[in-house]
């Protein structure tokens, strides 16, 4: 070894582990993207949906953001709630 303690290695790793979980926020981002851009072509090819068009993408982009949000909260716990350091 390097020299590292326990607890140094396990900082690091919970470093690591935050910074992966972060990484779940680009899908989340894709994926609400998506959602707004097929709810805007399905605007154009039927206007007079678009009430129910809209109802329907802002509960999917609540529940993609649901998962971005747990992400975040998993991050947090890891950096600053850790039981083991």
């Amino acid at each position: 070894m390097t020299g590292l303690t326990g607890t140094e290695l396990i900082a690091a790793f919970s470093a690591l582990g935050a910074g992966l979980a972060m990484i779940a926020m680009t899908g989340v981002g894709i994926g609400i993207g998506y959602n707004a851009g097929k709810t805007v072509e399905s605007t154009a090819r039927q206007p007079e949906a678009q009430g129910t068009l809209l109802k329907l993408m802002l509960i999917g982009v609540a529940l993609t953001e649901t998962a971005g949000i747990f992400a975040l909260i998993i991050a947090i716990m890891l950096l600053f709630a850790n039981p083991l350091m």
